[in-house]
């Protein structure tokens, strides 16, 4: 058997061009879903790919299709010719065996030379393909030839005299009765004819059924002439009932190459069809891929001109929904141009305060009813921070003039509001520097001019004091009365001397005191008070609190000022009113293993209202309407003069707690320089 690829005639390989080398145009950016995206190059190129690829892929597809066939046809030419060997074979085995029934006629010498032209066996054969039958004696003598060998007997015979070519033999040994061979019966047979009794005419129609040698000479056939290079074949050898010959099959139905079918015509023609395209697809992606290149390069233009103004610019459609901002506005509120776009009211920027406020102004403007001069808002930064603005709103127009929303422009005014306060701040502090050096003149003045009256006030009083000790029977509660006026005369003038001194910028006296005596002293002076304001005053401090370094007069005053205090905020209160004085000894917070003592005074009122120390401690703030509000400013004052801090904040059950600190006198310095009052 031969291998496929020399049975089967094999179709020419095709040649596929090279593809046309193609220029790229710049990159193009294509906006997808409303986004810029950008693509790689040569896209215009990518459907004319994907359908070679599609091209390549059916060719593949048609060369399997076709191999397939090839083999199809070849396994059923393979069985066909099994098949039709097997038919031939069996024949010539039932030719045999009609010999073999002959010889035995002979060789029981029922048959003699004489009679064998006329046998019936003999007849019958040349009527159906046998073209002579010969019988040999021993010597190899031809006893008898059926026909004899010329055309007429033949013509006789077969009634056709165009039978040529090759021709097959049969013989069966003829033997006596020992075994002996005594001669042969030789048949000789026409191949054609024998073709055209056994293939079927299916077969016929499907295959050129012929007899070859080895050389491939042709001696049988049921088609004339020879067979043609184009032609699909199989050969499979007849065996030893025709040796050196072989039964070739020849397909008559030629499977077409798969490059000359009708699919590749077409794909041919499409592909064509698609370069065309291709260009002209590529020439318009060149136009406007410089189209977009000019739009992009007028963009940046526009984009860094409005990215370097220092003025915010904000559209909006009317929906009041963002449709731009530029990178100044976004820089203002601390976001990306990107994040605000496409947002609608409530903004991110607003404050969360002021929500209603700005939706109302975000309504007006929205009705066509904004300032024409502009005005003030105030927006937040991401980072928390308040942004004063000025924007100054205008309506957006198209193409067609028709009006399709507001653009705005955005001045950030912080930095001159912040000026503005500074100018403002320092005016009030001017005016505060100008009231606080009056009012210093007028206490020392004041000092000046009630010391005198003070000390004549105590040498009467000791003057008569001593009168009513000379005198018998004197009342003993008068006496102790003007001992008590003549220690408050002399307290007050010492507080005079105090306040002098300290308007004056004097060193304080300092001098170890016990804070204890301190606050009692200083609670004495305002029992009176305390006890018609129905104030239930209670001092917690603790029997070995160690001893302050501190001037006596002036910390009795910060008592009196923060105790006296407390009693006011407590004197609109209806149910009970609580002040406590509490005095603790803690270690200082630097890791130095010093000490200080700690004084709180606490009341059960109002509290602060969320006011910070330095609010309450600026000077002339008061919340009484009375008062001058440069208690607390000078209670801090003397706190610093002794190295120590006041401190004020609401309490968590309700009421307001001040404090102040005081180093002890084991771990004080002693102060250099001198420290002025806060204005």
């Amino acid at each position: 058997m031969l291998p496929l690829h020399e049975a089967l005639s094999m179709s020419p390989p095709v040649s596929v061009p090279p593809r046309p080398a193609v220029a790229l145009p710049p990159v193009p950016r294509l906006r997808l879903f409303g986004r810029a995206v950008r693509v790689v190059p040569g896209l215009w190129a990518w459907p004319l790919m994907l359908t070679l690829v599609f091209v390549v892929s059916v060719m593949g597809w048609l060369r399997a299709v076709e191999r397939t066939d090839v083999e199809a046809q070849r396994a059923a030419m393979i069985s066909d010719a099994l098949s039709l060997e097997a038919q031939l074979q069996a024949r010539l085995e039932s030719e045999l065996t009609r010999m073999k029934v002959l010889a035995e006629a002979i060789q029981s010498r029922r048959l003699t030379p004489s009679d064998f032209a006329r046998h019936a066996m003999v007849l019958d054969g040349l009527r159906r393909f046998w073209l002579s039958v010969t019988w040999i004696g021993e010597e190899g003598r031809v006893l008898v030839s059926v026909p004899e060998d010329s055309p007429a007997q033949r013509s006789v015979v077969h009634g056709t005299s165009d039978d040529v070519g090759l021709t097959g033999h049969l013989h069966v040994p003829l033997q006596d009765r020992q075994g002996q061979v005594r001669g042969i019966l030789v048949v000789r047979y026409s191949g054609t004819e024998l073709l055209r009794q056994k293939v079927p005419w299916w077969l016929a129609s499907k295959y050129d059924v012929r007899l070859v040698d080895d050389l491939g000479g042709v001696f049988a056939s049921t088609v004339p002439g020879v067979r043609r290079p184009d032609q699909a074949w199989y050969r499979v050898s007849m065996g030893p009932s025709l040796p050196q010959a072989w039964l070739e099959l020849s397909a008559r139905d030629q499977i077409p190459p798969w490059w000359r079918s009708l699919p590749v015509a077409l794909m041919g023609g499409f592909v064509l069809l698609l370069f065309a395209t291709s260009a002209m697809l590529r020439r318009q992606m060149r136009s406007v891929s410089r189209a977009e290149e000019a739009w992009r390069t007028e963009a940046a233009w526009r984009t860094a001109m409005e990215d370097s103004l220092a003025v915010g610019i904000r559209a909006r459609d009317l929906d009041g929904r963002l449709v731009y901002v530029n990178k100044t506005m976004a820089d203002m509120v601390g976001y990306q141009p990107e994040e605000l776009v496409g947002l609608l009211p409530p903004m991110p920027y607003w404050l969360p305060d002021e929500i209603g406020q700005s939706m109302t102004r975000h309504l007006r403007n929205m009705a066509g009813k904004a300032p024409r001069m502009g005005y003030e808002s105030r927006w937040q930064h991401r980072d928390g921070r308040v942004v004063d603005v000025m924007i100054f709103e205008a309506p957006l127009v198209d193409a067609k003039g028709q009006q399709i929303g507001w653009m705005a422009s955005i001045l950030n005014i912080t930095e001159r509001k912040q000026m503005e306060e500074r100018e403002r701040r320092q005016l009030e502090a001017m005016a505060h520097h100008a009231r606080l050096t009056m009012l210093g003149e007028v206490a020392s003045t004041l000092a000046h001019e009630l010391n005198q009256p003070l000390t004549v006030i105590a040498s009467y009083n000791a003057g008569v004091l001593n009168a009513l000790s000379r005198q018998p029977g004197a009342d003993p509660q008068l006496i102790k009365a003007l001992e008590r006026m003549g220690e408050q005369a002399g307290h007050a003038g010492r507080i005079v001397k105090r306040i002098r001194e300290f308007l004056t910028r004097r060193e304080p006296q300092l001098e170890p005191c016990r804070l204890p005596a301190v606050i009692e002293s200083g609670v004495a002076l305002l029992r009176r008070d305390i006890e018609r304001q129905g104030v239930d005053l209670r001092i917690e401090c603790p029997a070995d609190l160690p001893e302050v370094v501190a001037d006596p007069v002036l910390l009795e005053q910060v008592v009196v000022n923060l105790v006296r205090n407390a009693c006011d905020a407590l004197g609109a209160q209806e149910g009970p009113r609580r002040v406590d004085v509490g005095v603790r000894c803690v270690p200082l917070d630097d890791g130095s293993g010093r000490r200080q003592v700690h004084v709180c005074v606490e009341d059960n009122g109002p509290g602060l209202g969320g006011r910070s120390t330095e609010e309450i401690c600026a000077p002339f703030f008061s919340t009484k309407s009375e008062g001058m509000g440069m208690g607390l400013a000078i209670c801090r004052s003397i706190m610093e003069l002794h190295y120590g801090t006041l401190e004020a904040h609401d309490r968590p059950q309700g009421g307001a707690s001040l404090c102040f600190t005081l180093p002890v006198a084991e771990a004080a310095e002693s102060p250099h320089g001198r420290v002025e009052l806060e204005a």
